[in-house]
């Protein structure tokens, strides 16, 4: 007994170690108050694509990896501090055909049936979660709290049934677009422009279904208009939960003033995410923006009709472009910018935090979800309270999810 106690304490203290080991190779005081804090709140990321990798044989999320391969696991969150996370089933839009859909349908249920299997093999690590009080209780138990959201609606079809089915499978929000239009709504990033203008009638059905089973309906990625449109028919508050800031980062895919400001009256949230040009403008004079460019053609072009052994090698080339031509990251602070900035245009109660580790995040200081801590750290320099932290990093965030679950009880 006396052994088991040592190694449950042991295994509890591995957050603070983590740190104190980090600052004291870097030469610095380690700062207590900082783990203290962090540790006592309830924290949550509400976008990582680590189900992605969990198809591979060789990735095991129940061991610690390292970045860039991999950026998230359960030992990771551990050190970490983090308490929640939800592991996104992405698939990317293809040519919306019967054999396309079919396969993103058959790839979705093969995400969550890995994040499923992951969780009972290492079940004294982590536990799937569906309700947003049950992050709350994993927490206590120093578990951690896996939630499943899907990232883009394609697997959908055009069947409505679809979204209680997998709301059964357990995924509580849907990103309802990815970079190209569906039979949901337009994209923010679509090359060919609007198509539905806005939300397709088809999408107005799945909100409406969202609404009704608790489901979180997920705006990033949408066009402004299917944003708005989104917005007026929805009767649930909506999440963002992998965005940032247009006015500070001009790409397509971050929010406008105008719409975060719409998106609080609403009573949502925003989703700070960590990927570099969301976060800063990039320097489109440099050798990997162009090498990227021209990777990214090849991507728009071909990827639809690729095999996956070719995806992979894409992937690849695209890992060894940013090792060979490396450029400075954006920082925390760059990020925790980003959150200031939504504090101050409409309060500290609409903006989160949504890494989109193992889907392109990462910046200088958070690497990984190891290094989450470092983001605490930076909002207690700027002089943020403990209470507007505990808002940042989950507050906000399971008051929409409450709320959300609430309304879908009155129906």
């Amino acid at each position: 007994m006396a052994k088991e106690a040592f190694i449950k304490v042991s295994f509890k203290l591995l957050p603070l170690l983590g740190i104190l080991i980090s600052l004291l190779v870097n030469g610095e005081t380690p700062d207590k108050s900082v783990m203290e804090i962090h540790n006592r709140i309830l924290t949550v990321d509400t976008h990582c694509d680590t189900p992605m990798a969990m198809l591979d044989d060789k990735f095991d999320v129940g061991v610690k990896n390292a970045p860039p391969q991999s950026r998230v696991d359960f030992p990771r969150m551990k050190e970490g501090g983090l308490d929640a996370m939800f592991f996104a089933a992405f698939t990317s839009q293809r040519e919306r055909t019967a054999e396309n859909t079919g396969n993103a349908y058959k790839m979705a249920n093969q995400m969550i049936d890995a994040t499923y299997a992951a969780c009972v093999k290492y079940n004294d690590l982590a536990e799937v979660a569906t309700k947003s009080v049950d992050a709350e209780r994993l927490q206590k138990s120093g578990k951690s709290a896996i939630y499943i959201g899907m990232e883009n609606g394609f697997p959908l079809g055009t069947d409505i049934k679809r979204v209680k089915e997998f709301y059964s499978r357990g995924v509580r929000y849907i990103t309802l677009c990815h970079s190209s239009n569906n039979e949901i709504c337009d994209s923010s990033t679509d090359k060919k422009g609007p198509e539905h203008n806005g939300l397709s009638k088809f999408g107005e059905e799945v909100v409406k279904e969202m609404n009704k089973c608790g489901m979180m309906v997920d705006v990033s990625h949408v066009s402004d208009k299917s944003f708005y449109d989104v917005i007026k028919l929805s009767k649930a508050p909506v999440i963002a939960s992998h965005s940032s800031v247009r006015s500070i980062a001009h790409h397509n895919r971050n929010m406008t003033d105008d719409m975060i400001k719409t998106l609080a009256k609403k009573g949502g949230v925003i989703q700070i995410c960590l990927l570099d040009v969301y976060i800063k403008d990039p320097d489109t004079t440099s050798v990997r923006y162009q090498k990227e460019k021209e990777l990214n053609r090849v991507y728009e072009s071909k990827y639809e009709s690729m095999t996956d052994e070719e995806k992979k090698e894409l992937r690849a080339e695209w890992r060894s472009i940013r090792v060979k031509y490396p450029t400075a990251l954006p920082t925390v602070a760059d990020c925790v910018d980003h959150i200031d900035y939504v504090k101050n245009l409409v309060g500290i109660d609409y903006v989160g935090i949504g890494s989109d580790f193992d889907g392109g995040g990462g910046v200088d200081g958070c690497a990984d979800v190891s290094e989450f801590p470092n983001i605490t750290e930076e909002m207690l320099k700027r002089g943020y309270t403990e209470e507007e932290i505990r808002k940042v990093w989950g507050g906000n965030f399971f008051r929409v999810f409450a709320e959300v679950e609430k309304l879908a009880q009155k129906n």
